[in-house]
């Protein structure tokens, strides 16, 4: 069986040690799936160029746009935790487009998901071969510690949606599949990075559910906030950024209107993308336009280093 998600610490096998695979598990290791604090930091100080993680993800996009959200996902789960472990101290574009692409390749393994090196070969005038993607693989193994299936927000879905006891198997998925939605977003804003996978998945069902159930919000945030592992504070603050990122999202949309009107290239890589995918997932997802108050209105070792791939 091929590494799931949702459920990261099933099947184990060499790529990650066996640790009892319940809720407790997930809160206690899923820290060592996050990238450093002193990368998210550098991130947004500026100290470490966002144009070396905005370039490769924006080449992880390209390398997956045939396979889904969730591949490219893992991906950048993989690419910011081995920046943050490595950084790239005279970041070069083919070294971006390299890790990127042995992120792409390592995630497809992980999901045993069919994949040629056509398949990351084209844009740019980089081609790679077998065996210097396969080197690349190993620096990212050792940097990560070899914890390849990653604990991120989609892992904890299933716990949160729980807390909602909702009987009707329709608007159960429809909440889990805009949560999704959202969960993807946050991925790309950096604000998100420093808060643990359950506040995000947590956030993203509670916004979820403020859009599509408003009457019982108020429920399900009272459910959620009893959980003894969720913060409340850090959850209403994701959950307000997730709404300022929903309202930048939009105005983003209607520019790209305007500018697609007179031209048919794509104004984002990433854009174009997210967007087939967001369609994909909110598929069977129940639409409100409704306007939405903020959240907070409602009351109560491998040591390795680039400079072995100098023989490159």
């Amino acid at each position: 069986m091929e590494f799931d998600l949702e459920n990261p610490l099933t099947n184990s096998n060499h790529l990650c040690p066996p640790p009892s695979p319940n809720s407790t598990s997930l809160f206690l290791l899923e820290s060592d799936h996050m990238p450093s604090h002193h990368y998210i930091q550098s991130l947004k100080a500026g100290a470490f160029p966002t144009s070396v993680r905005r370039n490769a993800i924006a080449s992880i996009s390209l390398f997956c746009c045939r396979f889904g959200p969730f591949l490219p996902y893992l991906a950048v789960n993989y690419l910011d935790r081995f920046l943050s472990s490595q950084g790239i101290p005279q970041p070069k574009t083919w070294v971006v487009r390299l890790v990127a692409c042995s992120c792409v390749s390592l995630a497809a393994k992980m999901t045993k998901t069919e994949f040629s090196l056509i398949d990351f070969q084209g844009d740019g005038g980089f081609i790679f071969d077998a065996q210097t993607i396969e080197r690349m693989e190993y620096l990212i193994l050792g940097a990560l510690k070899w914890r390849m299936r990653s604990i991120t927000p989609f892992s904890f879905i299933s716990f949160f949606i729980s807390f909602f006891n909702l009987k009707d198997p329709p608007l159960r998925q429809a909440l889990k599949a805009r949560a999704v939605e959202l969960i993807l977003k946050a991925q790309m804003d950096t604000r998100l990075m420093e808060l643990r996978p359950s506040i995000i998945a947590a956030s993203a069902l509670l916004s979820a559910s403020h859009q599509l159930l408003p009457l019982q919000f108020p429920c399900f945030r009272k459910a959620i906030s009893s959980c003894s592992y969720v913060n409340k504070e850090n959850m209403l603050q994701c959950c307000n950024w997730m709404q300022e990122m929903e309202k930048e999202g939009e105005q983003s949309e209607s520019v790209d209107e305007i500018m697609a009107s007179s031209s048919n290239t794509p104004v984002n890589v990433l854009d174009q993308h997210f967007s087939c995918w967001e369609s994909e997932i909110a598929a069977d997802a129940t639409k409100t336009d409704m306007k939405r108050p903020r959240i907070n209105d409602y009351p109560d070792n491998h040591s390795v280093h680039f400079s072995q791939l100098q023989h490159c």
